[in-house]
């Protein structure tokens, strides 16, 4: 049935004056964290401030989806999904078609952290019944380190866990089990590696909310992932598994065996380097409350391991995207932590949470006013206007190998990539090792765009291949290329 304009103004008038201050806090602070973010991100994009990895693949890839083409990313030399499994990604193709700019991915994930915010906020007024603890736990997840350091780390899929995860769990909590499956069938398809945390969600569903629910939960994932891993990262790229050089110990089957022969070692391992500095980063902006009643905190579990584990130091500090996947998760169990307390206890943790979200941020999170900062780059520095003056002087067409700063900005086109790739191969293929050697192609690239001034490895690799080319514009920053032999 239709529902009359009349009525449904009078529906939306009702929910305005519902309205308390605690909603118009939350609500406020959580478009201005956003708005902030996608400013700054974009600023720093349209200033030079990113690169090829990890921003240019995902806009080649998405482009040439939405252009009806095979998503093989020449900036890394394979398909889009043959990195991850990132489908999630899917639903932003229609945007390419309506919007040019190179700033949409920022925006996007600006809005979806933010958005983490609303199920933040129910979540814990069903656990607490409290709009002032609600608020307190909004401004918690906006304020965790890890958030914003993922919004500022170039661009990554993984930003759609913050949400995710948090809609996740609401849902499980409340029972709502349509909305659980949509939100489990959307984290497993962020990334192959999803499913560690999805499993634990599982068993933690069976145990606390619905037996059935949960089985087919872990075994559900589990499935996904093997399939993800055997089927379509195997199809792709011919192994299952690119990374495997990050587990210490010789690889997975070196793992195992130190696990069941020599757990002092891994043990050492686990609390090696910055680890300890990592956990205190992660627990501390909620001042540990998630450890008081630890079960949602421990749906965390296997996921961290995978960081501690791995010998790929972005994967245990704060400043990567790694660790946003525990911001929803440490200020949730912070929530049904203090949920289980007393009532006269609750507003003395919540007040906890409270204080030690600020403390922490202005130690650890990059946001204005905070001691930590990131580097700014500025789209009105006389380096960005001329290297869009370069940048148009290359056909769209044309096939084109440039300095890594630019590849950010030339990403749309179906051939491209980060010099000195293809004179010599650096971060590009399946093999993460395979580098030095002279692609076959390299003779097809119609243009190189590189600095001015060349320094180091960079004009080693561009002295031989200078002799058949031609300079067709030059700046002061910036000169362009031509092929003429």
């Amino acid at each position: 049935m239709a529902v009359e304009p009349r009525q449904a103004i009078a529906v939306a008038v009702r929910r305005l004056r519902a309205l308390t201050v605690w909603h118009s806090i939350a609500i406020s602070v959580t478009l201005l964290y956003t708005v902030w973010l996608a400013v700054r991100t974009t600023r720093d994009h349209f200033g030079l401030g990113t690169s090829a990895y990890d921003f240019g693949l995902y806009d080649q890839g998405l482009w040439l989806l939405s252009q009806g083409k095979a998503p093989f990313v020449t900036l890394m030399g394979r398909n889009l999904f043959g990195d991850h499994t990132s489908f999630i990604l899917l639903p932003l193709v229609p945007l390419y078609w309506f919007v040019g700019s190179t700033g949409l991915l920022f925006v996007v994930q600006a809005i979806t952290l933010g958005i983490g915010a609303l199920p933040i906020w129910k979540l814990t007024r069903l656990l607490l019944d409290s709009l002032p603890m609600s608020c307190v736990a909004v401004v918690a997840y906006l304020l965790h380190p890890a958030l914003t350091f993922t919004g500022m780390e170039n661009f990554h899929p993984d930003a759609a866990l913050a949400p995710l995860i948090a809609w996740a769990i609401y849902a499980a909590v409340a029972y709502r089990w349509a909305q659980y499956v949509t939100a489990v069938v959307l984290i497993l398809m962020v990334k192959e590696d999803t499913a560690l945390f999805v499993v634990a969600l599982g068993a933690w569903v069976a145990i606390r909310r619905d037996r059935q629910v949960g089985v087919v939960t872990i075994v559900g994932s589990l499935w996904v992932a093997l399939l993800f891993l055997f089927a379509v990262l195997r199809g792709i790229i011919g192994v299952p598994y690119r990374n495997e050089w990050r587990l210490p110990f010789g690889g997975l089957g070196g793992l195992i065996r130190t696990t069941f022969t020599r757990p002092d070692k891994l043990i050492a391992h686990l609390v090696s380097g910055e680890r300890p500095l990592y956990l205190l980063q992660l627990l501390a902006p909620v001042g540990f409350v998630a450890l008081v009643r630890p079960e949602i905190a421990l749906l965390g579990t296997l996921p961290l391991l995978s960081n501690l584990v791995s010998t790929f130091w972005y994967q245990s500090q704060i400043e990567y995207h790694y660790a946003v996947q525990f911001v929803p998760i440490v200020v949730i169990g912070a929530m049904f932590g203090i949920s289980r307390l007393a009532e006269h206890l609750r507003v003395w943790f919540v007040s906890v949470v409270l204080v030690a979200s600020i403390v922490c941020a202005y130690i650890w999170t990059p946001l204005p006013f905070m001691r930590t900062e990131m580097p700014r780059w500025s789209p009105s520095h006389p380096a960005v206007d001329a290297a869009h003056e370069a940048i148009n002087r290359v056909p769209e067409g044309a096939v084109v190998s440039a300095y890594h700063t630019l590849t950010a900005h030339m990403a749309r086109r179906e051939r491209i990539y980060v010099f000195p790739t293809p004179y010599r191969r650096v971060l590009f293929g399946a093999d993460v090792f395979a580098k030095g050697d002279r692609l076959p192609f390299a003779e097809e690239v119609q243009y190189v765009i590189l600095p001015r001034e060349l320094e180091g490895e960079t004009a080693i690799d561009w002295q031989t291949e200078r002799l058949f080319f031609d300079v067709v514009y030059g700046n002061d920053w910036w000169t362009v290329y031509e092929r003429v032999r």
